[in-house]
């Protein structure tokens, strides 16, 4: 006796594909999902047509690249959509200055897919692209970061809304250790330096520094694929940065001294993965 189908129901339209539900849950879509919440929070005070032209700018040259490089350069047909560049292109987009010529916006972005791609260790790329873009921008044109994306440019109260967000993204990717190692080691070192009088520490906790340290500590120092993912590697990763941009600020004076730190803890990170394939190599050459 032949078996009768099962009867089509509303539930068999309504349920997602598992491919579906793992499309929407991804990482990168999650973190670009609360990107454009302040992407659009932001924009009340950033200037929304000259803010959202410099992030339609950066989108635009990252998406439009690394489809080049990916399907003509490299020959990768899969048809799956370039997350990884529109999350570096609005990253870029919401640190840069609304005021930003075109140019620079578009350098800086493609800076920082270029780097994604070019820059790599076992095929993964070795600094943040958005952070080795904005950190070229600011090298070459001295281009104005104002961090409006998060709420530099509005009243203290909405940095809640950084943190609330960076709280969700953190937990997401799981870099608790991490975030919680920079953002400790960053204010030590200004509490110690501002008690034995060798500076103004209370500038550090105020608009619009604090705004650009929660948002990279969230946004940036917490990319799954360069930054490291053992507790142990994270606290050292958070902490490297947190004083390689200390150094950079108080000793250059650097525009960049974040995205410095981040770049630096980025490098070790790599090293450190060379290490640990390096002591994998030796142990199997010994069996």
């Amino acid at each position: 006796m032949e078996s009768q189908p099962a009867p089509i129901t509303n539930q068999t339209f309504l349920k997602p594909s598992p491919s579906l539900k793992a499309y929407i849950r991804t990482p990168k879509r999650y973190v670009i999902a609360i990107l454009l919440i302040l992407l659009a929070a932001g924009s009340l005070h950033a200037g929304f047509l000259s803010g959202l032209a410099t992030v339609a700018t950066s989108i635009g040259t990252a998406l439009i690249l690394d489809t080049f490089i990916t399907r003509v350069i490299r020959k990768r047909h899969k048809h799956t959509f370039p997350d990884g560049a529109l999350l570096t292109g609005l990253i870029i987009g919401i640190v840069l200055s609304p005021a930003t010529s075109f140019a620079v916006s578009a350098f800086t972005a493609a800076a920082a897919i270029l780097s994604k791609h070019v820059i790599t260790y076992q095929k993964k790329p070795i600094l943040n692209p958005a952070a080795f873009g904005l950190w070229l921008s600011v090298i070459l044109f001295s281009s104005n970061q104002s961090w409006w994306g998060g709420m530099s440019l509005l009243p203290w109260w909405t940095i809640i809304l950084v943190v609330v967000g960076g709280y969700l993204v953190t937990s997401r990717v799981q870099k608790f250790p991490q975030v919680f190692a920079f953002l400790a080691a960053y204010g030590l070192i200004h509490l110690i330096l501002g008690f034995i009088g060798l500076t103004d520490a209370s500038s550090a906790f105020m608009t619009p520094y604090l705004n650009a340290v929660l948002f990279l500590a969230f946004f940036m120092l917490t990319d799954p694929p360069t930054s490291p993912a053992k507790n142990r590697d994270q606290i050292i990763f958070g902490i490297l940065c947190a004083v390689v941009s200390c150094v950079d600020f108080y000793l250059f004076n650097s525009l960049s001294y974040l995205l410095t730190g981040l770049l630096c803890a980025n490098a070790w990170k790599s090293y450190r993965t060379y290490q640990t394939n390096q002591k994998r190599r030796a142990i199997r050459t010994k069996v």
